[in-house]
Formats: structure tokens, C-alpha cells, sequence
């Protein structure tokens, strides 16, 4: 995969990774070796026919491997760009038994980026109407991807999106380097050509109540996502200078906060910014810190790099740009000054005990190791869960211990044609997860709305 010079792209926010030539591409594409029993599949959690679209392009059809590709997957240079693949379809792939597996994310992008230069090509093809109405809450990737299957069976598909662009964590969540949001817009373009409409500035448990959704809809998807913040609870947390990941990235990503004053939304240009977490969020938050101008952009982390969930690349990509790492380090205060603003973070050193529930080392504290990080800002990224907006005005709604809407194996909530998939139900995951619970759930929707019309 090209891309930009690692100098150069630390400061602009710019694409990372620019695609692969039509040669490389058509090259990797051949290394696949069509196994009768392809595991990439079932590694793929919307089931992709991955050597289907693959096959067509070795042989260089891209408007076949387009239309096999999109018939699976609705958001695929979005999954292309961020999905976990090493960990799902490609750690399946048989090649990879000795040497690479087949790249199947760079080609997943390619064909998905050919197709939206070919909008004919990508064009949703909705069955007959059936005159059933679905409402979906939240335009993220699982309402996104449920929206599109479900115009693709007919059904006339309205989706409720709390801000005031569609695409849920798609645009407020992941940069602009690494997504760039003319992509978002394309797909949300494509499925509103399909007859889907979509509703902005509407938040469900505000607006309306969830009951008042569902009297106006044959079924409903929730699909709000898991958009909470969770904090660390130390002290000092609540000093100025501290910042959600989800506020940071939201202000930069969402409201262009990269651009003031062109642009209303400020944010604060720290000189030493700390990030604390070593997930994606993490990843994306300290490369967005380097980027608004921070002269060091710090990542705390209390295990090491080997047990980081991050995709490998963005960590590559995290320490090609110069951002510093701290391992085995967990914050136990936040300091500030008389005025309260951040001066630093006090740190104790951690070492690898027995795993834990996660399947992970335990990290545990070294006594008399503190020590202090200075800084000006700190963005804590160390998780989210269930916003209760939606949920607290329906208490029939049945939840877990969590916050976290229970379903059943068909993704029903207590409610009767009442779905839900994606964060708000498995907590914070990741897109393509998301999306395989999209896609699950409109099958179940379609059959729910055929049994009530016999």
C-alpha cells in the first residue's frame, strides 16, 4: 500500500494510506488460491464472499467484483480502510500458513473505491415495495448497513440520526486520515438514491420516546452505539485540560475544530499532550493530537506493545509519525495549577502478572515507582458505554448489568419488533462487527414483518 511520507502527513490530515496500483492490485489478487473451504469467509462477520469478488478481479471484472462485493457488504472502502482484518478474514487465509495472507483488506478497498467512481455500478437495486415501514435509530455503520438491506427487500426505510451528519462514529469518531468523510457521504448518498431517508438532529429518548417511535413503524433497529465516556476516576479528572476521547475527536473530526477560527469549534492546542489507552481510539486521538500541533503527542499504556488491542498498522503508523510511547504506566492523578488547568499526569509503573478476565497479563503496580509526565492536555481514551438517553425513557426495555440492550438469538429486544445490534448491545466493538449485526438483524426484521402480514 503507497503512502504519504510519515514527516510529511504528521502535520496535515491528509490520507494515510493512497490504495494500491491497478497492477499491485490485480497481482495480490491472484495469490488467492480459491480453497473449496475458504475460512476467510467465515471469518468475515458479514460473510463476505471473499473469493468470489476476488476471483473476478484477478481477471481483471471489476464490475462483477463490484456487484459481488456490495451485494455482501454495503460499506466496503469503509470496512477496506478500517477493519481488524489481520485478526478476522486474513488470519484465516491459508497463504498466510507460510508467509502472507493474501491482502484481502487492500483489495476490499480497491474494488469498493473503483465502485464509487462507477456509481451505475453500485447503484441498491430495492425490490417491489412491500409497503412495510422500518425505523432505524442511529445512522452509524450497523444502521447504516441494516438500512441498506432492508431497502434492498423492499421496505421503506427511515433512519433518526441524533447529530447533525449521518454516519455515527464514521464522522465524529474516526479521522480524517485514516477515513476520509468524502467516503461516508458517498455511502450514505447511494442508499438515499435507494429510497432511504434519513433524519438528522433527532434524539430518540429526547425528540420522541422510543414507544412513539415504534407506534409510527412496523419495527425498529437500535443502533445508537455505546457513545458514553468512560473516565478513570482519579483525581484531578475534572480539571480543564481533560478531555473524553469521543469530545476531543468529536470537536476535531465533527466540527472541523482543525480549521479555527474558520471553522466555530475550538479545541485546545496543547504543546505535550498525554493519550491514555492503547485501542484504536487511543491510536487515533494521539495522531490527531500530533496533527493540531502538539510538539509531543504521548500515549500511556500499563501493558506493552504486544497486548495493545489497536490494529498493528495503526500502531506502525503512530510510531512512524513520532508519537511517544509510555508501556506498563497507569495514571493515579492529574495535576494542575492554581487556576486547575493540567500541568501533568502522576504515574506509577506497572509489571505483568497472571491474565485476567480479558485473556490478557494482569498489569499490577510497582510500590515507590511514580513518577510524572508533564503535559498540558490529556485525552482519556480507555472506553465507552451505553448512553442511557434512549434507554431510561423505556423502562420495559430489557437491559443488562451494563447499561447494555438484551436481545435474543434474533436480535429482538424485549419489545416486540423491536431490534437492536451493534455497541448499544455488545458494548464498544468495532465497525465491521457493528455492520455483521446490521445485516443479521434486517433478515430478522424482514422475516418478523412477513410473519405479521400472513
Amino acid at each position: 500500500m503507497l503512502e504519504q511520507d510519515a514527516l510529511l502527513r504528521s502535520a496535515n490530515f491528509g490520507e494515510v494510506n493512497l490504495g494500491l496500483p491497478e497492477k499491485v492490485a490485480l497481482l495480490e489478487a491472484e495469490r488467492c488460491l480459491q480453497c473449496r473451504d475458504p475460512k476467510c469467509v467465515s471469518g468475515c462477520p458479514v460473510m463476505v464472499n471473499i473469493p468470489r469478488f476476488i476471483q473476478l478481479l484477478s481477471e481483471g471484472n471489476l464490475t462483477e467484483a463490484a456487484r459481488s462485493l456490495l451485494a455482501d457488504n454495503a460499506l466496503p472502502s469503509v470496512t477496506g480502510r478500517v477493519c481488524p482484518q489481520e485478526t478476522q478474514c486474513e488470519v484465516e487465509c491459508i497463504r498466510g500458513l507460510k508467509g502472507l495472507p493474501v491482502a484481502i483488506g487492500y483489495l476490499e478497498r480497491y474494488v469498493g473505491d473503483w465502485a464509487r467512481g462507477h456509481s451505475e455500478d453500485r447503484a441498491l437495486a430495492p425490490a417491489p415495495p412491500t409497503g412495510k415501514k422500518v425505523g432505524i435509530v442511529g445512522s452509524g455503520p450497523g444502521g447504516l448497513t441494516a438500512a441498506g438491506e432492508l431497502a434492498r427487500l423492499g421496505h421503506a426505510v427511515t433512519v433518526f440520526e441524533a447529530l447533525h451528519k449521518p454516519g455515527g462514529v464514521l464522522v465524529y469518531g474516526i479521522p480524517e486520515f485514516r477515513l476520509p468523510k468524502k467516503i461516508v457521504e458517498a455511502e450514505v448518498g447511494r442508499l438515499e438514491k435507494a429510497g432511504v431517508k434519513i433524519v438528522c438532529n433527532t434524539v430518540i429518548g429526547r425528540t420522541w420516546t422510543l414507544q412513539e417511535l415504534r407506534s409510527q413503524f412496523d419495527a425498529v433497529f437500535i443502533a445508537n452505539g455505546a457513545g458514553l465516556p468512560v473516565f478513570m476516576n482519579v483525581p484531578g479528572e475534572n480539571f480543564k485540560g481533560v478531555y473524553s476521547a469521543n469530545e476531543y475527536l468529536t470537536r476535531v473530526n465533527l466540527m472541523a475544530a482543525y480549521q479555527f477560527p474558520r471553522a466555530d469549534t475550538p479545541v485546545l492546542d496543547g504543546k505535550r499532550i498525554a493519550t491514555v489507552g492503547g485501542g484504536n481510539v487511543a491510536m487515533d486521538s494521539a495522531r490527531t493530537a500530533k496533527r493540531m500541533g502538539a510538539e509531543q503527542s504521548i500515549i500511556l499504556y500499563r501493558r506493552t506493545r504486544k497486548e495493545m488491542p489497536a490494529r498493528a498498522e495503526e500502531i506502525h503508523h503512530a510510531e512512524e509519525e513520532g508519537i511517544h510511547f509510555e508501556f506498563l504506566v497507569a495514571p493515579i492523578e492529574i495535576l494542575g495549577n492554581e487556576r486547575k488547568w493540567v500541568t501533568g499526569v502522576k504515574c506509577v509503573r506497572m509489571q505483568l502478572s497472571e491474565p485476567d478476565a480479558s485473556g490478557r497479563a494482569r498489569p499490577v503496580a510497582i510500590a515507590g515507582s511514580e513518577f510524572v509526565v508533564p503535559c498540558d492536555v490529556v485525552v482519556v481514551a480507555v472506553g465507552t458505554r451505553a448512553n442511557p438517553l434512549l434507554t431510561a425513557t423505556c423502562p420495559e426495555l430489557k437491559l443488562n448489568k451494563w447499561g447494555n440492550i438484551v436481545v435474543n438469538e434474533s436480535g429482538m429486544t424485549s419489545l416486540p419488533g423491536v431490534f437492536a445490534g451493534g455497541d448499544i448491545v455488545r458494548g464498544a466493538a468495532t465497525v465491521i462487527l457493528a455492520m455483521g449485526d446490521g445485516k443479521r438483524a434486517a433478515r430478522s426484521i424482514d422475516q418478523f414483518l412477513q410473519a405479521a402480514a400472513r
